[in-house]
């Protein structure tokens, strides 16, 4: 009986060290930037999955077997900064640069504070991603030096977002920018094209350093500056190439942060916890929804719900534009249950609506039922501008229309925007011949302002010596000398009269 209770103890011994431990052999290694191979640096992690239970005959575990299996932690880190900085996979750089950056940042804590902050709405995410192309987690830390994790954040060079992407660059990885939305400040399209450009980089300079020189500085200076250093036969990494002063301060502010993060009592540093889960869900939207109401319905504050759905440009979520919404990860199920009971009345108090023609704010308003002021606040309209046809326009949803915003407009959607010319009001006679089509090319205007002026069809003619009102640019007074008399302008073609040389 002792014997038959020693073979069922030994049994269950080998099986839990199956379900345990999988080969090393059939682990994925972490991916390059091409998808090629494994990433140097990065130590292979063994996927999470289900338990390997082995089949057959039960026979013992050898020493050469034991040492290529690895033995799969019984909880994950409860602490997301733990599981960060197990991910550190970066070459340090040991300069000055590092650190004055890390003196700099170890005595702003509230600033530290409030950054390390910001970012637990986005962290998860980021060090998930990473993982699962198997990059190293210092670049979860990179928006800290970008945007110090604000999504709203934008440059002085039109650069937008937590990533900050410039305009271009980002169109480049599919971050649609219209009227309604900027995908640029999106959490999860942001993410995905800063990762896959940093994975592009890396294939290019095979060197993380080099890969976040030319994310900052742009691949071709990089690629510029290494070929100008091989023809002087000097070093090709990061430390060696001549650079502007921002981008040779941008690796050694990111290795900074990452030495206060891996050692926060060194410093000095207060990180807030952040809890290793999800901080958001993903929540399906298939209506058009005013903003506000749906922060209600999910029963988060305002501010709160930007701050996770940064992108959306104007108070109305467009369900063809943007199908998802992010949502705190408890909040998502209230948003869900109080959508499907809501019945108070409309879910979008707001449409979009296609200027005909170029027009002025005001003349706008009248037609959209707005004040002039509403319709620059919501819409974003500069003053002394016009409206240029073919614009969209954010105004309320009259009570009668029920549909949606079409895919079409919701996906390209743009305002654009023209100078505005001072007009003066004039009454002219018709012709015997004369139609809207007519006035509208003799004096330079769109056939729709002329019908919109005189409250005609577009079509229609005019009878001989009928009054049609025009609305024609006032143009600028010739200028006069002290004596009143007109002075003559002169043309900026002509040359100017040379100047003396002084001896």
């Amino acid at each position: 009986m002792r014997v038959l209770l020693q073979a069922a103890g030994l049994a269950i011994t080998l099986w839990l060290a199956g379900c345990a431990s999988t080969p090393g052999t059939d682990a994925p290694s972490p991916l390059a930037s091409d998808g090629t191979g494994p990433t140097p640096g990065i130590a292979a992690k063994t996927p999470s999955g289900p338990p390997v239970v082995p089949s057959g005959p039960l026979t013992p575990i050898t020493a050469v077997h034991a040492s290529s299996r690895s033995v799969a932690a019984l909880q994950p880190p409860a602490d997301l900064w733990e599981r960060i900085r197990g991910g550190f996979a970066m070459p340090d750089i040991d300069s000055d640069l590092v650190r004055q950056h890390e003196q700099w940042y170890a005595s702003r804590p509230d600033y530290m504070q409030r950054m390390t902050d910001r970012s637990r709405k986005y962290l998860f995410h980021i060090v998930e991603e990473l993982e699962v192309r198997g990059m190293p987690s210092e670049l979860a830390l990179l928006p800290y030096i970008e945007s110090a994790f604000n999504p709203q954040a934008v440059s002085s060079a039109r650069a937008a977002g937590m990533w900050q992407f410039m305009p271009a660059t980002g169109r480049d990885y599919d971050l649609r920018q219209n009227f309604f939305r900027d995908d640029r400040r999106n959490v999860l399209a942001s993410t995905r094209a800063a990762l896959d450009y940093l994975q592009r980089l890396y294939g290019m300079f095979g060197d993380w350093h080099l890969a976040l020189a030319a994310y900052n500085w742009g691949e071709g200076s990089v690629g510029r500056a290494i070929a100008a250093n091989k023809r002087r036969g000097l070093g090709t990494r990061y430390v060696d190439l001549n650079m502007p002063a921002e981008t040779r301060n941008y690796v050694p502010k990111l290795l900074a942060v990452k030495n206060i993060i891996s050692d926060p009592d060194k410093f000095r540093a207060e990180l807030p916890v952040i809890e290793n889960h999800p901080y958001f869900d993903v929540v399906t939207v298939d209506r058009d929804i005013d903003i506000e109401l749906a922060a209600k319905l999910a029963d988060v504050e305002l501010a709160d719900f930007k701050a996770l759905n940064p992108q959306l440009n104007r108070p109305v979520i467009l369900a063809a534009g943007t199908p998802q919404i992010l949502l705190p990860w408890d909040n998502a199920k209230v948003f869900t249950r109080n959508l499907a009971e809501y019945s108070e009345g409309r879910f979008a108090s707001w449409t979009a609506w296609t200027v005909p023609a170029t027009m002025s704010v005001a003349e706008v308003a009248r037609r959209v039922e707005m004040s002039e002021s509403e319709l620059r606040s919501v819409n974003t309209i500069p003053p002394r501008m016009l409206i240029k046809a073919g614009s969209v326009l954010v105004v309320p949803r009259p009570p009668s229309k029920q549909d949606d915003v079409a895919g079409h407009v919701a996906q390209n959607g743009q305002l654009a925007l023209a100078p505005e010319v001072s007009l003066r009001r004039r009454v002219v006679k018709a012709g015997k011949r004369d139609s809207v089509a007519t006035i509208a090319r003799r004096y330079r205007v769109t056939a729709a302002q002329v019908a919109d002026w005189n409250d005609i069809a577009v079509g229609a003619r005019f009878k001989a010596g009928q009054s049609i009102v025009v609305y024609v640019p006032v143009r600028a007074k010739a200028a006069r000398s002290k004596s009143g008399h007109r002075i003559k302008q002169v043309s900026s073609r002509k040359k100017a009269a040379p100047k003396k040389r002084r001896r």
